[in-house]
């Protein structure tokens, strides 16, 4: 473990603290608060091998969402370079927010964006409702990781945060077409890595929400279905 490594020894501690949810401590400990394993994970290589070669497509898809010099909320730290171009799409005269329940993750999120003072980054629950308001919020890879509850609560509070024509943006896994090679290999991630995903596989990311009539909704999805974007644009 190099220097950088070694400094963000003490945020692992303090990941240990209560305010993390116990989901987070018993099935996601050893990929968000394990200060090695996420060293190791939040490197590009790593993210695209994960995704099958998707990384730079998906990104893409958020980015064409957001327009320069927007106000943009993203929810919860995500590894690889999706925060960097997400900051770099917004461009200074814009403003990025972006919040984590694990304090490793937010040092992660700090370290990755120091270079743009227009992105702020804090500890906080993106289910967390406040007054304020978006042009666009973005939740990349974030629902399949959270139980189903949850999942109703964090969508509920990102759509609030969107202003008024403006838009949430929601990446995640989707049920692929029956016949991809890689749908029984998924199945068995799901159930054993990622057991809050198989829901994405059978129900609309909008019907977790509270009022999705006052949002127009789309659906595109990628890779032979594996994976979707869905765009709510309020009003």
């Amino acid at each position: 473990m190099d220097n950088s490594a070694t400094e963000l020894a003490a945020t692992s501690i303090a990941a240990r603290e209560p305010g993390i949810p116990g989901y987070m401590h018993e099935v996601y400990h050893w990929a968000y608060i394990n200060t090695r394993n996420a060293w190791l994970l939040d490197r590009e290589p790593i993210v695209n091998s994960i995704l099958w070669g998707n990384s730079a497509t998906l990104r893409r898809a958020v980015t064409g969402e957001i327009e320069p010099a927007s106000r943009v909320f993203h929810a919860a730290h995500v590894y690889g370079e999706m925060l960097p171009d997400l900051a770099r799409k917004i461009g200074p005269g814009g403003q990025l927010d972006m919040v984590d329940v694990v304090p490793l993750q937010v040092e992660l999120a700090r370290r990755k964006l120091r270079e743009f003072p227009y992105a702020q980054v804090q500890l906080a629950d993106a289910a967390q409702r406040d007054d304020n308001r978006y042009q666009a919020v973005v939740s990349y890879f974030l629902l399949h990781e959270i139980p189903d509850d949850y999942k109703h609560a964090v969508v509920a509070a990102l759509l609030e945060r969107v202003q008024e024509g403006g838009r949430a943006v929601f990446v995640d896994y989707h049920q692929p077409r029956r016949w991809h090679p890689l749908g029984p290999l998924m199945q068995l991630v799901f159930r054993t890595l990622e057991p809050f995903a198989l829901s994405l596989t059978r129900t609309e990311i909008r019907d977790y929400a509270s009022r999705s009539d006052a949002f127009q909704w789309s659906k595109q999805t990628f890779f032979g279905g594996l994976y979707q974007k869905v765009v709510a644009i309020r009003g």
